[in-house]
């Protein structure tokens, strides 16, 4: 069961730009995720915004651009955008929303603060992305992110892989940072075997990675 909202119920307003918004006041998450999940699912449009206006919060869902922002006007005002190509990753980023507001999708993906970015190669976005990982520990928590949003560990506990049956054409801007940060943390990458899918990223257990992908388990 979802934690209650303190202090609840909480209001949300969601638009799609056609001027029928729809407020909902709900107690938890979960109450909210289904009404936002009835209004998505009911509509047709470009743009889907939640917005949060007492915490000055928003997501804005643009699936038709495969794009995601993240907004917060409070304190010190903050926009983030994110690129994606599977339409299953909507909903589930309007459920982190509503758990835990802007917040709530620091390890959603690879948000960038120019929208402008998004347009660059998927090659060059994981580059950007992984320059900006100047500690180990930034570092390992974004490739025990990148693991746990795709990986495994194979069944002799010895590596862990990345990208599992994924193809060399998926998932490339998360490739270009993963590889970026095996060699900024001296991780150990090894020859996937033969059968393997030709995206996989095969690295060997490290003490370091072993910690902090137990926490994403």
């Amino acid at each position: 069961m979802a934690r209650p909202y303190q202090p609840g119920p909480k209001q949300f307003v969601f638009a799609v730009g056609d001027g029928n918004d729809q407020q909902v006041s709900v107690g938890d998450p979960q109450e909210a995720y289904v009404a936002f999940s009835a209004f998505f699912r009911g509509r047709e449009s470009d743009t889907y915004t939640i917005m949060d206006e007492p915490a000055r919060q928003s997501l804005v869902l643009m699936p038709r651009r495969g794009v995601i922002s993240r907004i917060k006007d409070a304190d010190q005002p903050r926009s983030e955008h994110l690129l994606t190509d599977r339409a299953n990753r909507y909903l589930p980023a309007a459920m982190l929303f509503f758990e835990n507001g802007y917040a709530g999708l620091d390890y959603f993906g690879q948000w960038f603060s120019d929208l402008s970015d998004l347009d660059a190669s998927p090659e060059t976005r994981g580059a950007a992305r992984a320059a900006t990982m100047t500690t180990e520990a930034a570092a390992i928590q974004e490739v025990a992110r990148i693991w746990a949003d795709s990986g495994i560990v194979d069944p002799s506990d010895q590596y862990y892989i990345f990208f599992d049956s994924h193809d060399a054409d998926d998932d490339r801007a998360e490739r270009a940072e993963l590889l970026q940060l095996i060699e900024f943390l001296g991780l150990e990458r090894v020859d996937a075997p033969a059968e393997a899918a030709t995206g996989e990223v095969w690295v060997r257990t490290d003490p370091r990675l072993d910690v902090e992908c137990a926490r994403w388990s």
